[in-house]
């Protein structure tokens, strides 16, 4: 008390000595400033706009959102690429916390304060940006519950100029809120978003939301909480609460799921899967439906965008990206760089009756191809429209992935140069290699010259080439000239939710739903229904039916690759541990053979022997110790 009482005592002898000082400071600006005119609540809105909690370009895990230098890139923390930077699974360690609550004050603010000035407005303007601000703030929430679990919820501004003293006792006591549930907070951002869907209109500006917006968040989020509800194992109660701040009862998956799936329904007529250059029956033109739907501002398809525009805001995911072979002056290439794992998902090219990629052929030798394509001649059109593979076309260019020239005789058969299953190095003899992309051309016995490791790698000790074999191709700008491959150059706009992810999450709740025995309509061929959609836009053959809901999530992270999905979606489901438990990814390497004038695959495990394991703890990241400093009525998460 005695602390408290000194408070307060300020409190007073400041009040007193500025009782006949209440004018406003004229270098700061006020409310009236802000929301007394439309300008000022857009400049208002822009910013918190800004500060979305949106994994895009600019994001990485180890650095946080909004970063500009990217070098340790998401999908290489999920098992979908390798990076010669990101070498181990991880969690999120630049903590969002304090930026997320920083944000909430903000959206508190104008929702308080609108109200005032409502008399200058419309009733569509006020209703407009309230929806947006309670967008925003149900999305942030929903940032941190899916980080955190339950924590503490705040629906008004808690400090305020010119308060009372009686005021300020109470606020210093409301700023040591502790922990709601986890549900809790689920639930507070359905009605946030439902908010949302009820106030915001049918269409708004370019990237900012609208009800069918909000309605895409809400499936998204209901499909996390229900997937909590019914895959977490993970359980911490606040013994002063005893509200569950880590997991949610098993007995509320089902109407989380439900919640999901009618979320995803609102958008039903609204959007639809872009086919603007589609036609049935044509590869080639579904595999350049699939790469133009990511930069055709008019596509059907984007439900909520975060543009960027060249000099103003822009990122550098070009140069990070690109191949080797075309790599721009700031010298980066790349950095994400598809796994044998993620791309033996896709159908298309023959494969063993494990699902792993055919190489070999049935006495144990390595198939041999006139050109590095032929193996994915037939593979499905999203696979070429996601994954740069060796040998395809690429700005005009054929993109040479090699891992080395095979020198030994072809005759009988080739073996495989390490046994099936080895993380061994490769031998030396019978194999010339390049260290960089500085090579030397070995001659062939016609006489021609050959780069050991092609204009793009792999090279044994240079990372700025396709470790894996592969380059990745989504979101890389197809007429980018050279020139301009600067890590400033880029300005592309992030698709943070598209159409296909809201059929997804609808087929998943649909398919949770039909699991769960609800009957309430035919569940599973609803959801067989919109995977075929989302198959037969792709290039890959229809599904008959499914074996489990793994048929569903495999469509998932194909459909969603390298658009910051997947990592949240392991959490989610509680797999992240077994698939990252000492995990060795795999690569596919071309080799040429000089003898045979014809190339063979090796499929192995990562040659730099980066394995990954995922600490089960990090299903619920640490709370900032620094936060729990300042209330002691925070209680942490298990295992920190």
């Amino acid at each position: 008390m005695k602390k408290l009482k000194y408070i307060i005592l300020l409190v007073i002898v400041l009040g007193a000595s500025c009782k006949k000082l209440n004018i406003p400071p004229q270098n700061i600006i006020q409310d009236a400033d802000v929301f007394g005119s439309s300008g000022g609540i857009e400049a208002y809105m822009a910013r918190i706009y800004s500060e979305l909690p949106i994994e895009d370009f600019r994001y990485s895990p180890t650095r946080g959102l909004n970063y500009f230098w990217i070098i340790s890139p998401f999908p290489a923390i999920s098992g979908e690429a390798l990076s010669r930077d990101q070498t181990s699974a991880t969690q999120e360690t630049f903590n969002y916390w304090g930026a997320a609550y920083s944000l909430i004050r903000e959206c508190n603010y104008l929702t308080e304060t609108l109200p005032t000035y409502s008399k200058s407005y419309s009733t569509a303007q006020i209703a407009n940006w309230m929806g947006e601000a309670r967008f925003i703030r149900g999305a942030t929430y929903f940032a941190l519950v899916k980080r955190y679990g339950g924590v503490p919820l705040v629906d008004k501004v808690l400090t305020t100029p010119g308060e009372t003293i009686d005021q300020v006792v109470a606020t210093i006591n409301e700023l040591k809120i502790p922990r709601a549930s986890e549900q809790a907070v689920y639930d507070f951002v359905a009605t946030d978003l439902d908010y949302a869907y009820t106030n915001l209109p049918e269409t708004n500006k370019h990237g900012r939301a609208t009800k069918y917006v909000a309605a895409g968040f809400k499936s998204r989020a209901m499909l996390f909480a229900g997937s909590i509800a019914k895959y977490n194992t993970t359980t911490l109660v606040d013994p002063a609460t005893s509200n569950r701040v880590c997991g949610i009862p098993s007995t509320k998956a089902t109407a989380y799921f439900q919640a999901a799936y009618d979320a995803a329904k609102l958008l039903d007529g609204k959007f639809s899967l872009y086919k603007k250059t589609w036609a049935a029956g044509d590869p080639n033109a579904q595999y350049l439906n699939y790469v133009n739907l990511f930069f055709d501002a008019t596509s059907t398809e984007n439900v909520f965008v975060k543009e960027y525009q060249y000099p103003n805001s822009v990122h550098g995911y070009d140069a990070y990206n690109v191949p080797r072979q075309l790599i721009g002056a700031n010298g980066y290439s790349a950095e994400v760089n598809p796994t044998l794992d993620l791309v033996e998902m896709y159908d298309g090219f023959p494969k063993n009756a494990d699902g792993t990629i055919k190489n070999l052929d049935a006495s144990g030798n390595y198939v041999l191809y006139t050109n590095t394509m032929d193996i994915f001649a037939n593979a499905e059109p999203r696979l070429r429209a996601t994954v740069i593979l060796p040998g395809d076309i690429f700005k005009s260019q054929s993109i040479e992935i090699r891992r080395g020239i095979y020198t030994g005789s072809s005759a009988g058969g080739i073996n495989p140069l390490i046994p099936v299953g080895s993380t061994a190095t490769y031998p030396t003899t019978n194999l010339v290699t390049s260290a960089t992309a500085t090579q030397t051309a070995y001659t062939l016995p016609n006489g021609t010259k050959m780069n050991p490791a092609g204009l793009s790698g792999v090279f044994g000790s240079d990372g700025t080439c396709a470790i894996s074999g592969f380059s990745v191709r989504k979101w890389l700008v197809p007429d980018k000239p050279t020139s301009e491959v600067l890590e400033n150059r880029s300005d592309q706009t992030w698709i943070e939710m598209r159409y296909a992810e809201v059929l997804l999450n609808r087929a998943e709740a649909a398919y949770e739903l039909y699991s769960a025995g609800v009957t309430t309509i035919d569940y599973r061929t609803d959801a067989l229904t919109i995977i075929n959609q989302i198959r037969d836009r792709a290039g890959a053959p229809l599904l008959l039916g499914f074996t489990s809901v793994n048929d569903i999530r495999k469509e998932r992270r194909k459909e969603l690759a390298f658009e910051n999905k997947t990592w949240w979606d392991m959490r989610r489901w509680r797999v992240a541990d077994v698939e990252q438990n000492g995990t060795l990814y795999r690569t596919l390497l071309p080799f040429f053979s000089a003898d045979a004038n014809k190339y063979f695959f090796d499929a192995r495990f990562d040659e730099r022997n980066r394995r990954y394991t995922f600490d089960p703890r990090w299903y619920y990241e640490t709370i900032p110790t620094a936060a729990i400093a300042k209330s002691t009525n925070l209680i942490q998460n298990p295992g920190y």
